[in-house]
């Protein structure tokens, strides 16, 4: 993996801000801090300002693991051309194929893990999280999570920092809803920011891609990386200024 940000690599922004280039970034650990709560998440003021200048700029999209209920108060007036949830099975459409099976799932693991300290099963509608960042013996919580989700029919189950996630299985993942985001705005380029697990499927896009982990990781399918989530201020200012005429 590269540096982003180290003189190496301005070249590959600068030939970016060239392009009719998408910009899409995921939500929390990437534009948010991570928080205790998810509840407690929201931009910086400061990443909240180079959105707006960024977004005037290039067309962006957010792709998160939230649901767009709860993420779209949380980035309004900003100006993203879509703002895609739940992993990216999740458009301003209001598609609800495969509640139904979420609501059975949810009633199937929820009393079990409710007698685990520190865990808890957030419903997103169409999908769960379930968390267990508030555990103090993480792996164990982890393991018993994963171990309730064996029998379920039709389930996704993928980890994330400090939680396991279940969606419908064929649901889109966040590189099939990139792919479509870069198609319907015309894009040549592609620019994408996430941290988790869950963005390795945005990170294994085809085409001109320019894929960016938060934090350096050896297992991963982005080419570069920021050492901090703060740093996502530094790349917007980049972008910004590498895209303003001479």
């Amino acid at each position: 993996m590269r540096y982003l940000l180290s003189r190496a690599s301005k070249p590959v922004l600068k030939q970016l801000a060239r392009e009719r280039t998408l910009c899409a970034f995921d939500f929390d650990g990437t534009l948010a801090p991570i928080v205790e709560h998810p509840a407690q998440a929201g931009l910086p003021d400061r990443t909240r300002e180079l959105l707006r200048k960024v977004t005037a700029l290039y067309p962006c999209v957010i792709l998160s693991g939230r649901s767009r209920a709860d993420l779209c108060p949380k980035v309004g007036g900003i100006g993203f051309r879509r703002v895609i949830g739940n992993h990216g099975a999740e458009t301003e459409s209001g598609t609800q194929t495969g509640r139904g099976q979420i609501s059975k799932w949810k009633a199937a693991i929820e009393p079990g893990l409710r007698a685990i300290p520190g865990v808890w099963v957030e419903d997103k509608n169409l999908s769960l999280a379930v968390h267990y960042r508030r555990s103090l013996k993480k792996s164990e919580a982890r393991h018993r999570i994963i171990q309730a989700t064996a029998n379920l029919e039709g389930v996704r189950v993928f980890g994330g920092k400090e939680v396991v996630n279940l969606v419908i299985g064929g649901a889109p993942n966040k590189g099939q809803a990139l792919a479509a985001e870069r198609d319907r705005l015309h894009c040549a380029w592609v620019l994408y920011v996430g941290d988790d697990e869950n963005d390795e499927d945005a990170f294994a896009l085809e085409g001109n891609l320019i894929p960016v982990r938060i934090g350096r990781k050896r297992r991963s399918g982005a080419r570069y990386y920021l050492r901090t989530q703060a740093e996502i201020d530094k790349l917007l200012e980049l972008l910004v200024m590498f895209r303003q005429p001479d």
